[in-house]
């Protein structure tokens, strides 16, 4: 019943039936950018809410902030970014098209695999020109390219009047930063202790030289991030380390529902990894074009901290309440992309039936955007609309569900298939007669028969236990 999932098969089903559009799409669009419709939303703030849930709610050492996408531009001084956090540009000679060097070189070698095995994430960028020139990669409308060379990713804007001095200003490389130049405010605040974290889900931007992959990599993107503090004289990084690990894979293979066959650890290497990395890896998932970062945890050290207290003069350093011990303390960073996620829950979710001709969206029903639709069998009969009405009301002041009076009954149970709502709910005239409804399970096409008035505790029970 699995199809070969396709990027194509997925962009024209998020299209079709809103969960994704493309942005700005009556003016011809906006490269690397997408909107999300009605399902597209629900789904996006159902991962986000889990996320919220399973990792900020349920723990005891970790809570929440909101910071703004425009912080003090010395923030991303301090932090590298200004200086560090740059692709690998080459531009097309003739069309002056730009293109990052080191996706051109990874396309190529899968086209011509090489007798020694190459890695183009180890590659720095000198190591990737020579290989440019070395096999001869044109652009891809095949002409000559210049030599690579570093792009800045960060986006820049300014504050000011337009006749008085301007303000450079950054929209945010990441949410993590927001973290750190709050720490002291939020110890200052609350009667936290080491080790705790501190989450934040919200928009990052990234001004990405090359576009393409659907929603995987686009110029605006929703992160969360967690930022989690610890005595290293008193934690064993490797140890919270892999504890973050595993709190990672469940929440992907447990309440994602992902498969974990399509998962995969990848440690970075010592070129690859970020200069505030000691330690990285990512959790890959392997999506319709290759195994590719879904979920990265980094030891961070005290990186962060330390250059904020050196370029903005003031001190974050934690007091050890037992001991007095002043230090600044150390970071394990878990950081993912929720479009990421979403991309990834379409991906593993899509099936298609070809027995019963239908396609599904086989999703957890935590994260349908709805979970359950409620049909009159026919729109033209009023007695079956108005008790149709009294079931919607009902189930949806508990349940997010949706009304559907269109077309034939087959029609409507293969939309919502294809939606991914768990379960749908038809009034027909037995219904009139003895207060019973069918219910019609998404994955199994199975139907019951059951009593409106068991009814909402029937759907609760298999929608925990889906």
């Amino acid at each position: 019943m699995r199809a070969n999932v396709t990027l194509e098969k997925i962009t024209a089903l998020a299209k079709r039936r809103g969960f994704i559009y493309p942005t700005s799409e009556i003016y011809g669009g906006l490269g690397s950018s997408y909107d999300y419709g009605p399902l597209g939303s629900e789904l996006l703030r159902n991962i986000r809410d889990l996320w919220w849930r399973e990792l900020i709610h349920k723990r005891t050492d970790m809570i929440g902030l909101d910071s703004q996408i425009l912080l003090h531009p010395q923030t991303w001084v301090a932090s590298g970014h200004v200086d560090e956090f740059n692709d690998p540009l080459v531009e097309d000679k003739v069309t002056h098209r730009r293109y990052r060097a080191d996706f051109l070189l990874e396309d190529w070698l899968k086209k011509h695999p090489q007798p020694e095995q190459l890695s183009v994430e180890e590659l720095d960028i000198d190591r990737i020109g020579e290989l440019l020139v070395k096999f001869d990669i044109k652009s891809p409308e095949g002409n000559p390219i210049t030599e690579p060379k570093k792009f800045n990713i960060m986006f820049e804007t300014a504050i000011g009047t337009v006749t008085g001095e301007k303000n450079t200003l950054y929209l945010r490389g990441e949410t993590a930063q927001g973290i750190f130049t709050n720490f002291k405010q939020v110890l200052d605040s609350t009667r936290l202790q080491l080790p705790f974290g501190i989450g934040q889900i919200g928009k990052s931007f990234r001004n990405e030289i090359t576009t393409g992959q659907f929603i995987f990599r686009t110029l605006e993107f929703e992160q969360a991030e967690i930022e989690y503090f610890f005595d290293p004289e008193k934690t064993d990084w490797r140890t919270l380390f892999n504890n973050w690990q595993q709190t990672m894979w469940d929440f992907v293979v447990d309440h994602l529902g992902i498969s974990h066959e399509n998962l995969r650890w990848r440690r970075h290497t010592d070129k690859e990894r970020s200069h505030y990395s000691q330690e990285t890896y990512d959790l890959d998932y392997i999506f319709p074009f290759g195994f590719k970062e879904l979920w990265g945890i980094a030891y961070r050290t005290d990186y962060d901290l330390k250059r904020h207290i050196q370029f903005s003069g003031r001190s974050l350093e934690y007091t050890d309440p037992r001991t007095g011990r002043n230090f600044i303390p150390h970071v394990i960073e878990p950081a993912a992309g929720i479009n990421r996620f979403l991309l990834m829950v379409l991906c593993d979710a899509y099936r298609e039936d070809s027995e019963n001709q239908r396609t599904v969206l086989s999703l957890k029903p935590t994260l349908a955007p709805y979970k359950v639709a409620v049909f009159p069998l026919l729109k033209n009969r009023l007695e079956l609309v108005e008790k149709a009405h009294s079931v919607f009301d009902a189930l949806a002041g508990v349940l997010p569900s949706t009304w559907d009076e269109r077309g034939n009954i087959g029609k409507r149970y293969y939309y919502q298939d294809e939606i991914g709502t768990p379960f749908c709910v038809t009034i027909d005239f037995q219904t009139l007669d003895d207060d019973s409804v069918t219910v019609r399970e998404r994955d199994s096409m199975q139907q019951v028969r059951i009593g409106i008035g068991q009814l909402l505790s029937y759907l609760q029970q298999h929608l925990a236990n889906g």
